[in-house]
């Protein structure tokens, strides 16, 4: 038997990685309360809750031991990224790790600069909209990282700018700011070619893995705010979670929950272990939950009618991020024509 056969089929959890789960969950609803995350949306970057999170090891754990790392698995790291995103934490973790990762495989995280980046004291940025190559760009986590990832051209290059970008107001409260590879202070090489640029869509696949399971985790919530809020509320004498209008919705969030976790977890394993074989599977599942995402937790704001709109409403929170976050990676058109072209070559 082919020693994968059975797994490609069962992505069910090992007792380690649920306890791996339990603890960040644990961690994120301590540290990052919607209060917290308020508290950060201006800047869209919490320093504090960034440094507490790095002495959880939740950085090194993302890269390889070869570079300093724990050598987690994706499937590990998607467990973190889900409680990241049901917290809504204000920390560019998903970036920094995918950032740091790609560093490693290209031989760049050397020396006392490298050691910070696996320790997470070196916050690393990564350019993730799929349409970028050269010039100007928005950067999803510029405004909050010592140095930026960026392709200009057929190069892999790290910018570095004496005064950090400003960032950029958006719906998805991310420390976003506009960078241009021209302007930095600081600029290396890292690499250059096919096999580079090869390794920076790598590096592509892995963020848009691991910010499908930070939506995943952030609609589930959406749907317990809605749920225990339609089960305490009463309409001639019974709760509104009994009416079909309310329970149907919901039950749709849940099942959207479910197939995007799904989708999620396998698109994490095969680009861990066979990257080759389902090529598309990292763009589809980002797809498919970025699209969802906005839908679902739409519906979950108007299950509390004028309460899910108001400032306070913790439904209306999750609700910008549901709509923001993907935005990082630009329009969302070009990653699903990205599906559509590789499961088309691999049906040829």
């Amino acid at each position: 038997m082919d020693r994968y056969e059975l797994r490609r089929q069962d992505y069910s959890l090992s007792a380690d990685q649920t306890e791996l789960q339990a603890v960040y969950a644990k961690f994120f609803r301590s540290r990052s309360p919607l209060d917290t995350v308020r508290a950060a949306e201006e800047s869209g970057f919490d320093k504090n809750l960034w440094e507490q999170l790095c002495a959880t090891g939740a950085t090194t754990m993302a890269l390889p031991e070869s570079a300093g790392g724990d050598g987690a698995t994706l499937v590990d790291l998607s467990l973190v990224a889900e409680e990241l995103g049901r917290a809504l934490a204000p920390v560019p973790w998903i970036d920094h790790v995918c950032a740091a990762r790609l560093l490693a495989r290209l031989g760049a995280l050397t020396g006392a600069a490298g050691s910070a980046v696996v320790e997470g004291k070196r916050l690393v940025a990564l350019d993730t909209r799929v349409d970028s190559a050269s010039g100007r760009r928005l950067v999803g986590a510029a405004a909050a990282a010592d140095r930026i990832i960026v392709r200009d051209g057929a190069e892999i290059v790290e910018l570095g700018f004496d005064t950090r970008p400003a960032p950029v107001a958006n719906i998805g409260k991310l420390p976003m700011a506009w960078v241009d590879p021209a302007a930095a202070d600081h600029r290396t090489v890292l690499a250059e070619g096919a096999a580079a640029l090869a390794e920076y869509d790598r590096a592509l696949d892995e963020w848009r893995v691991l910010t499908a399971a930070a939506l995943v985790g952030l609609v589930e919530e959406t749907l317990r705010i809605a749920a225990e809020f339609a089960t305490t509320r009463y309409t001639m004498g019974v709760p509104i979670s009994t009416l079909q209008g309310i329970s149907h919705p919901l039950a749709d969030i849940a099942i959207t929950v479910h197939a995007a976790r799904n989708l999620t977890r396998r698109a994490a394993w095969f680009l861990e272990h066979e990257p080759t074989v389902q090529p598309g599977l990292p763009a589809a599942a980002f797809v498919y939950i970025a699209e969802a995402a906005p839908k679902a937790a739409t519906t979950a704001t108007h299950v509390q009618g004028g309460l899910g709109v108001s400032e306070e409403s913790a439904a209306s929170s999750y609700l910008l991020r549901a709509r923001g976050w993907p935005l990082a990676a630009g329009d969302l058109g070009a990653s699903a024509v990205q599906v559509a072209e590789l499961f088309a070559a691999a049906t040829a």
